[in-house]
């Protein structure tokens, strides 16, 4: 194993056996790997490494063997065959409230769960506070854990899980469940960890979250590795491959003849618009806060599309959604298009006062409404553009956008 590696997979198999007598498990207990021919393959021959320091994602549907994967290494489950190294301190949230005692109170489960995780009572001392602060259960701390609700059990495991310095942080969808403002909250504890050296294996259905945060990614399909490599490329190639599961129409995708023009990481979509063209309206190479653009993009209509929605998605460079509209969110009704047809749509904004760096935007076409509806075709990153600082802006803050303070005024007793 590599020096440097804090997570080390080689060939991780898990196979549940379809047979359910008490004689066939306990005949399997000494059959060896070998004699497993049947039953259900949950992971097969799954390999990564993740290194010291790195935030690592994994993604995938429900039943692909995500969580079996972060059970096994985490312990809680052992491999049909196959091997996980680990070096650091691990800390999991995995299954919600696993590890506590029903019938403790949240105060004993955090000693309990400390503990556990290698620390002194000292040290659970010196963080039960900071502990208790996050989690915001109030007196709930000295009730017993069964008279929780599902949302209480969530903040006080991820306060325990995150705040016991862990070298390795398992974060599983168990987020998912918590209310906008505590997972935020989540999510800057994780960015924090991450910034301090942790070593982060983060599974979410959110991916935007993964692209944020992660540098590397695997995409699970059916227990086998479908594809692993940087997070943007691979969340993108997911996505894409979602979505094409989703369209429900039998008439195959047109061909399309020409090759389309425009630049973009991937694409994907039914096939019955293709976008040839995505650019701005300007010669500038720099663009700033106020300044007015036009963003122009041109459609090849392949076949009818009775309800077009043309839009696009503005994200910074850590692949975060900044904003994004459409012509239905803008109350800007498309006529229906037909096959043979060439559009052009231009979007006219302005550029908000937002952090300086580097973006992109993401352009797209699809049939339907707001609600509901089929993309046609999607370019990923068709346009990049730089954002820089206006003159005598001062200090440009923290986050994504700057939002200058019409009056400050100080008073004094």
């Amino acid at each position: 194993m590599s020096e440097i590696a804090a997570v080390e997979v080689r060939n991780l198999s898990k196979n549940y056996p379809l047979s359910g007598s008490q004689f066939s498990r306990f005949r399997r207990l000494f059959a060896g790997n070998s004699r497993v021919k049947d039953g259900l393959w949950a992971l097969h021959e799954v390999s990564f490494t993740v290194a010291r320091g790195e935030a690592f994602g994994i993604i995938g549907a429900n039943g692909s063997g995500k969580s079996t994967l972060l059970q096994i290494i985490a312990g809680i489950l052992r491999p049909t065959s196959g091997s996980v190294h680990i070096t650091g301190r691990l800390s999991a949230l995995l299954e919600l409230g696993s590890g506590f005692s029903p019938e403790f109170t949240g105060r004993d489960n955090v000693y309990l769960n400390g503990s556990l995780l290698g620390l002194s009572r000292e040290e659970i001392d010196e963080r039960f506070e900071t502990i208790e602060k996050f989690a915001e259960i109030g007196d709930f701390i000295d009730q017993p854990v069964k008279t929780y609700s599902t949302g209480m059990v969530l903040r006080l495991a991820f306060a325990v899980t995150a705040h016991v310095d862990p070298e390795i942080l398992i974060v599983d969808e168990a987020l998912a469940v918590g209310d906008i403002a505590f997972r935020q909250r989540c999510m800057r504890r994780i960015h924090d960890l991450r910034a301090r050296g942790t070593t982060i294996l983060f599974v979410s259905h959110e991916s935007s979250d993964v692209k944020a945060l992660c540098d590397r990614c695997v995409w699970l399909e059916n227990g086998v590795v479908r594809q692993s490599g940087a997070a943007d490329s691979v969340v993108a190639r997911y996505m894409a491959a979602t979505l094409q599961r989703e369209i429900t129409s039998e008439v195959p995708p047109p061909e399309v003849d020409a090759a389309p023009v425009v630049e973009g990481t991937h694409r994907f979509g039914d096939g019955r618009a293709t976008i040839i063209a995505a650019s701005f309206k300007s010669t500038a190479s720099v663009f700033l806060p106020g300044d007015r653009l036009t963003l122009s993009v041109s459609y090849r209509i392949e076949s009818t599309i009775p309800t077009p929605i043309a839009g696009f998605l503005f994200r910074n460079s850590k692949g975060e959604n900044v904003f994004g509209t459409n012509t239905a969110r803008e109350n800007y009704p498309v006529s229906p298009m037909h096959k043979g047809e060439a559009h052009m749509i231009d979007f006219h904004w302005t550029v908000p006062q937002i952090t300086p760096g580097h973006y992109s935007i993401s352009v797209g076409m699809a049939d339907g409404n707001i609600e509901e509806f089929t993309m046609c075709d999607y370019v990923e990153d068709a346009v990049r553009l730089t954002v820089g600082t206006l003159p005598n802006a001062g200090c440009q803050g923290r986050g994504s956008f700057r939002l200058p303070c019409a009056e400050v005024v100080v008073y004094r007793n």
